[in-house]
């Protein structure tokens, strides 16, 4: 493990020293590829001995979305999760009070949320150290990461937070890249896009390939993509989810400071200890997790407002409304009613590829 950290320390030198120029992009593109390939190591270690691969900590999956709490320790997650979801978790004046993850449950407009108390992170937890590659293991199974921040410590701990998820591939508030990478048997490498590229070349593209020993492949870019965004391609071990950037202790800044911070994207002011705003932060988890709640009517009945079954946007159409009640439903499926703004009329009968929208609702009618 000692080899691997120095090799990746050796090149993140190197990469410091460099000067980054249309000279040296082949160049940088050749680090960044060695350095993702030495991350991977250090996260799956050889099966020869040694530790596992990055373990998460053994919380079971419930409730419709899971939000994780990042942060270094002593910022406020513990109190936090306190106040959301009442469930206890240890709070005391001094760091890593949290030694493990501890879940609890928010039920906000009919989802039931889990929400991850996780342990705070250090300096070079994707490395290993601390707990950190259990905690950032742990975050790359929520649906949406929530980065606790004190307010009165600089926002340079934004910057290193980021760091340490970044490497562990996670990619916060991105779009997987718009580029298709396909391997073949013969033909080298065929490189075209459909825009003008001020960050790849030809040169560039050959070398990352090289790099992973791939020497026939098909790369179409749509989009001026970076030596990174091709990386994240090949690796194909990348995730994508949204994040939101939480202030806590705002009530030990002036309002001109808030007015500041108020600026940034991605931004959610609260002071947990007061109970500030967090009505406002749920609003925030509800909107960046874009949950559809579909609600059930039983035949001859009204509709049931009280227990909605949650789908999440990419995966709403009335089949997985199926899947998601009991999975022997499609069989004898039949078609469904829709009332709702994805119906043109009221009620529209659909078949099981109809998308549904937010607050639909549907009544499944079976084959006799």
């Amino acid at each position: 493990m000692a080899t691997v950290m120095q090799k990746i320390k050796d090149i993140e030198d190197e990469m410091a020293r460099t000067q980054k120029n249309k000279a040296t992009a082949h160049h940088l593109g050749l680090l960044k590829a060695k350095l993702a390939k030495l991350r991977r190591e250090l996260l799956e270690p050889s099966s020869k001995g040694g530790g596992g691969a990055g373990q998460g900590f053994d919380v079971t999956k419930s409730g419709d979305a899971r939000v994780g709490l990042v942060g270094f320790p002593s910022v406020g997650k513990s109190t936090l999760l306190n106040k959301l979801t009442g469930t206890f978790s240890e709070v005391a004046s001094y760091e890593f009070t949290t030694l493990t993850c501890i879940p609890g449950v928010i039920v906000y407009k009919g989802a039931k949320i889990q929400l991850l108390d996780l342990p705070g992170i250090i300096e070079g937890a994707k490395d290993g150290k601390g707990r950190g590659r259990q905690v950032i293991s742990t975050a790359r199974t929520c649906n949406c990461i929530l980065i606790v921040l004190d307010a009165i410590k600089p926002i340079t701990h934004k910057r290193l937070i980021e760091k340490e998820l970044e490497g562990f591939g996670i990619r916060l508030n991105k779009e997987p890249p718009n580029l298709t990478f396909r391997k073949k048997d013969k033909g080298g490498i065929n490189f075209t896009s459909t825009v003008a590229n001020t960050h790849l070349d030809l040169d560039t593209v050959k070398a990352i390939c090289s790099e992973y020993r791939m020497h026939n492949a098909d790369i179409t870019l749509r989009y001026d993509a970076t030596a990174d965004d091709l990386i994240d391609v090949i690796e194909g071990s990348r995730i994508y989810m949204p994040c939101i950037y939480v202030v806590n202790k705002i009530d030990q800044i002036t309002l001109e400071e808030l007015e500041i911070l108020d600026k940034l994207p991605h931004y959610c002011p609260v002071s947990a200890h007061l109970e500030w705003n967090l009505d406002g932060l749920l609003d925030k988890v509800w909107e960046y997790l874009n949950l559809t709640r579909i609600y059930t009517k039983p035949k001859g009945m009204n509709p049931d407002y009280e227990d909605p079954v949650i789908l999440s946007s990419k995966k709403r159409t009335v089949e997985d409304f199926c899947e998601r009640i009991h999975k022997d439903m499609l069989k004898q499926f039949k078609y469904a009613l829709v009332w709702g703004s994805s119906a043109k009329h009221k009620p529209q009968r659909v078949g099981k590829e109809h998308e549904l929208e937010d607050e639909d609702v549907v009544q499944i009618i079976k084959k006799v």
